[in-house]
């Protein structure tokens, strides 16, 4: 890429709510998606689109983020901070980089993951003159995102999570390339409360001035915990077929493997990971650092954290692990697809066996089924049935 340097500006300041318990303690961007934070896989993008300067605006349990990434040298890319100290929307976030960009600058979100040719593409069209741009893809579900009409390549319309009828699956991509033009046109959007990026964006398009870039390549986005089973599986069936040699390992000795263990494919297995006799890895599955699966457990389609133990004989399907939790041995994490309640809105035929949060304890013999959601720090007794959400804290008894 040629020019003046770039400033890409990555927003990880959110919380993520919705993600709860697992980001009770650690920023969205920060949730492991194939052993890694989803934001390293979105600076490996920029990075690869060949833009060496990233500004990164972080709020929420930033030390997470500062303590990760440092001064970004183990990317390539000099990483600077700046703090947006109460989450108040997207385009308040952009606000807060204006002071460490200089020229054309492309905007990201740190929990979506792209592809770097958008990136490049993006920015060739901001530093062309044609800023704003704005990449839009296609979804299966377009009225969860921001929906966009087009007239050629035009945008002439955002209609953020529409409640009436969607004509087209066309979507912001969440990823922009601007001029610094974009931080008066943002004041001047602003009145009061939360400040969206796409207001902006949509009277800017009301004036025929943002320009579309088409994109059908990766991506990759977490809105709900049940995403990040099928961003996981994505990322780790890649990291296989970059390497070209079944397990997406780490560079090393490999993980302390016992006899007759059977391991997929499309599995990516930390190289500290301890994994007991007759284990059955099954494929989409990530196993973090230091996590320890003993003898006789089954695991499938699953996200195991850092430090996380699934007991000997355990069944852990379609399920997410937190750190340092514990699933006890013949514990099942599994279960049919499920309906799921998130805030008031219901999801049906969602496939999430279940959730355990950081530090949890799962009896013996315990089940979760049915999208059961399971906080932090919670201990249950043995051979309980759990198919809702058990808050952090919790102690659930048996009968």
């Amino acid at each position: 890429m040629t020019g003046d340097p770039v400033t890409a500006v990555i927003l990880a300041a959110g919380e993520g709510r919705r993600l709860e318990p697992l980001t009770n303690r650690r920023p969205k961007p920060m949730v492991p998606v194939a052993n890694r934070p989803l934001l390293e896989h979105v600076v490996e993008a920029v990075a690869a689109a060949g833009i060496d300067r990233i500004a990164l605006v972080v709020g929420y349990r930033q030390e997470r983020i500062r303590n990760h990434f440092g001064d970004g040298d183990d990317w390539g890319v000099a990483v600077e901070y700046v703090e947006q100290p109460t989450q108040l929307g997207t385009g308040h976030a952009v606000l807060q980089a204006e002071s460490v960009v200089d020229g054309s600058f492309v905007v990201l979100n740190g929990d979506r993951v792209v592809d770097p040719s958008i990136v490049a593409r993006v920015l060739d069209l901001a530093r062309g003159g044609a800023a704003p741009a704005m990449a839009v893809t296609t979804a299966d579900r377009p009225r969860e995102y921001g929906v966009v009409s087009l007239d050629g390549d035009r945008v002439t319309d955002i209609d953020e999570k529409p409640e009436g009828p969607v004509t087209t699956n066309r979507i912001n991509a969440g990823v922009y390339g601007f001029s610094p033009a974009v931080f008066d046109a943002i004041r001047e959007t602003h009145t009061t409360g939360e400040l969206a990026l796409t207001s902006t964006l949509d009277r800017l398009a009301s004036e025929d001035t943002v320009t579309a870039v088409t994109y059908d390549g990766r991506w990759l986005d977490v809105s709900n915990l049940w995403d990040l089973l099928a961003v996981n599986a994505a990322l780790v069936d890649r990291a296989v077929a970059d390497r070209g040699d079944g397990v997406a390992a780490e560079d090393g000795a490999g993980p302390d493997v016992g006899p007759s263990v059977v391991v997929a494919d499309d599995v990516a297995v930390a190289e500290t990971v301890r994994v007991g006799p007759n284990v059955t890895i099954g494929g989409n599955t990530a196993v973090g650092s230091n996590a320890t699966i003993e003898p006789g457990a089954v695991v499938e389609n699953a996200v195991v954290f850092p430090d996380a133990v699934i007991g000997a004989g355990a069944v852990v399907r379609d399920a997410i692990v937190a750190g340092n939790a514990r699933v006890g041995p013949n514990a099942t994490v599994a279960g049919e697809p499920a309906t799921v309640v998130v805030g008031d809105v219901v999801h049906r035929d969602v496939d999430l066996g279940g959730v355990v949060g950081d530090n949890t304890v799962v009896g013996s013999g315990a089940t979760l089924t049915d999208g059961a959601v399971v906080g932090d720090d919670v201990r249950t007794d043995a051979g309980v049935v759990i198919d809702g959400r058990v808050e952090s804290g919790a102690v659930v008894r048996r009968g």
